[in-house]
């Protein structure tokens, strides 16, 4: 993938850019067949009959300016398009597109829910040498807002630990346990106190894995793996329907590939092939 961050939009631009386009956290695609979706590409939205609030300059993609925009209210599209939602087509767009549909998303997310400022309410402005919104008012500086957030694969000999959560479309899927990191707290001690509080178990051997970014709505996910130590598994009821020890031959339905959620669980897989 050749997709360079830019802050400052170029003067000219000699081709049509692409433009990643939301509604929500629908995107606007382009319609190539049922299994396949790609950017589409034009000069401007409103050439095209779209409306949009707000538009944010993201960089080059092999040399193509790229755009993020969004649209607050329901439109009529050319025949061609559609808005269709994240979730359903991720497996049906380009890798290299998916990463910067990623990073467009927070980017949309970020320029709506920062318009004025926390601290004391004017009105922010962006800042020329970085992407930040600064309050002239007070000199507060908002940045893209990244929640670190810990996942992690707890294993008891041959078997995973997976739960069950009250929050997972679809409703019977189970998966790794994840949690956000508290303030002034390690990802290690993340790891121990999310376990405890939602399976009231202890583990031993925390090992880094991997990391991803998961912009619903502006995670990043750490990822670890773990093995048990003690305890038996407790719910917490809060945000846990249910959660076991499995086999490889008896898992249930489990994430989707893209996930880094699922690059955990398929490492239990080949370890224990």
């Amino acid at each position: 993938m050749t997709f360079v961050k830019e802050l400052h939009e170029p003067p000219k631009q000699t081709s049509k850019s692409y433009w990643f386009v939301f509604f929500g956290t629908k995107l606007l695609v382009r319609c190539c067949d049922k299994n396949s979706y790609t950017i589409p590409r034009f000069e401007t939205p409103d050439r095209m009959g779209i409306s949009c609030v707000r538009t944010q300059y993201l960089g080059k993609y092999n040399d193509i300016c790229c755009f993020s925009a969004e649209v607050t209210d329901e439109i009529t599209l050319p025949k061609d398009m559609d808005f269709l939602n994240l979730f359903d087509i991720f497996s049906m767009i380009n890798s290299d597109m998916l990463h910067i549909v990623f990073f467009a998303i927070q980017i949309v997310a970020w320029d709506r829910d920062f318009q004025f400022c926390g601290r004391c309410g004017s009105k922010t402005t962006n800042m020329e040498n970085e992407r930040a919104k600064i309050c002239r008012a007070c000199n507060l500086i908002s940045y893209p807002r990244q929640s670190p957030a810990i996942i992690v694969a707890i294993t008891r000999g041959d078997k995973l630990l997976l739960a069950r959560s009250k929050r997972f479309k679809p409703s019977d899927m189970y998966s790794v346990l994840a949690g956000f990191v508290d303030p002034c707290e390690s990802f290690e001690e993340c790891v121990r106190r999310e376990i405890r509080e939602e399976v009231r178990i202890e583990v031993k051997n925390i090992q880094y894995f991997g990391s991803q970014s998961w912009p619903f709505p502006d995670s990043l996910m750490v990822g670890f793996t773990a093995e048990y130590k003690s305890g038996e598994i407790s719910i917490d009821n809060d945000e846990i329907d249910e959660a076991g020890w499995f086999s490889v031959s008896e898992l249930p339905r489990i994430p989707r590939k893209i996930s880094i959620a699922r690059q955990l669980i398929d490492w239990f897989i080949e370890k224990n092939s």
